[in-house]
């Protein structure tokens, strides 16, 4: 009972105090609200994060990072032990990957070896890429906006959990999300670094 207790205020004061912070972190509350490519894949999500970066770059430094990223592709630009850990096999690549770059809508990769396959849904370059897991409960959206300093890369995710017990649901809400947000933001800052790096350095991409 005094366990149960514990984890029913530690929920209660993490929705209260900490969990809009961490599910919009970097993004200001209109990129927060504003409906993006990919949101009527999900209408209903049970969670819902938006989290943004300022990229001091053009799109088109940004969007090679995009398009290759994945297991087996260019990874996830976050913390590879971390990920390898899950048996998720990412390798950050530092450079763009010509055989990875012609991405097309309808294509299929698996997150891992163990993880769900993704398919992509929407694919405007420069603009826009969406992803959605095959069993439709995942569906992870960026999009690239004009901004004074460059881009504004926001990245959404809509996670439904239609068979979640109680337990899982608050292992979700307590570990998952605070989590997510630690892999999320070093992701974006990676995207950043890399994107930043190429604008002062462009390479030209040859097709694979």
């Amino acid at each position: 009972m005094g366990l149960g207790l514990a984890v029913g205020g530690l929920a209660t004061a993490y929705r209260v105090f900490l969990r809009e912070r961490c599910l919009t972190w970097g993004a200001t509350g209109d990129e927060a609200s504003m409906t993006m490519p990919g949101d009527d894949l999900l209408a209903e999500p049970a969670v819902l994060a938006t989290r943004a970066i300022t990229v001091h770059a053009p799109a088109t430094a940004v969007w090679p990072w995009l398009v290759q990223m994945g297991s087996g592709r260019g990874g996830a630009y976050t913390y590879d032990w971390i990920e390898n850990l899950l048996g998720l096999d990412m390798h950050s690549a530092r450079e763009v990957l010509p055989e990875f770059q012609n991405l097309k809508v309808g294509e299929t990769y698996p997150l891992g070896p163990k993880g769900p396959r993704l398919r992509v849904e929407i694919l405007d370059p420069d603009h826009a890429l969406v992803f959605r897991s095959e069993d439709g409960n995942w569906v992870w959206a960026f999009a690239l906006l004009h901004c004074a300093e460059g881009i504004r890369l926001i990245s959404r995710n809509r996670i439904a959990m239609p068979h979640a017990s109680i337990p899982a649901r608050l292992f979700n809400l307590l570990v998952m999300e605070p989590g997510s947000l630690i892999m999320e933001r070093r992701m974006l800052l990676g995207i950043k670094e890399r994107a930043e790096a190429l604008a002062r350095n462009p390479i030209s991409i040859a097709p694979a």
